[in-house]
């Protein structure tokens, strides 16, 4: 049985369109939009994801997460879907993409993969990140809204790993999980930051 990502990436074969691109990021924005998504569970069981016991800077991943200072944040997301940054004494760095509108999501994430190790978009491809990078580049400045610390204790489900072939299928999936406020107000706040 063919899961959702399989089967979004056949309807993108089929168009033709040449991926990794800006162009091919729109097609992706645009057939999410008509497509019902899985369920947050489904997607942590998809054949295509792979569980890792702990995450590996410059690779994708998605997980559940209980905040520890959940009472004093002004909101959060429980779903993240992150690019790990760096490790953490406990638990990791990362850039979690929900935090920002899909048209500056775009963007951003085609301007990250210019740091990619190589051009493959296969398992051995990864984005070579560092906080100074994203610091010290003008092009990268979108990051700050996105830069979150992560208690590995408060990671509450496995952790699946987005092989680069698919980090364009589900960089548009609605599986942002905010709480405390809704996504558009998050939105409007991270775009205040740029």
């Amino acid at each position: 049985m063919a899961t959702f990502l399989n089967k979004l990436e056949d309807r993108a074969n089929l168009s033709g369109i040449e991926r990794n691109t800006m162009e091919s990021l729109k097609w992706f924005q645009k057939e999410v939009k008509n497509m019902q998504t899985p369920s947050r569970a489904k997607l942590l069981k998809d054949k295509n994801l792979t569980p890792k016991n702990r995450p590996l800077v410059g690779r994708m991943f998605f997980y559940q997460y209980d905040p520890k200072h959940k009472k004093t944040l002004p909101y959060y997301d429980r779903f993240p879907l992150i690019f790990m940054v760096d490790k953490a004494k406990d638990g990791f760095y990362g850039l979690n993409l929900h935090y920002l509108p899909h048209k500056w999501r775009a963007i951003f994430f085609d301007r990250l993969t210019e740091y990619t190790n190589n051009k493959k978009y296969n398992q051995t491809t990864r984005l070579r990140l560092s906080y100074d990078l994203l610091k010290g580049s003008s092009r990268l400045r979108l990051f700050g809204p996105c830069f979150k610390h992560y208690l590995k204790d408060h990671v509450k489900s496995r952790i699946v790993e987005v092989p680069a072939n698919h980090w364009e299928s589900v960089l548009f999936l609605p599986t942002e999980q905010f709480v405390k406020a809704k996504a558009t107000s998050i939105w409007n706040d991270s775009r205040k930051s740029f």
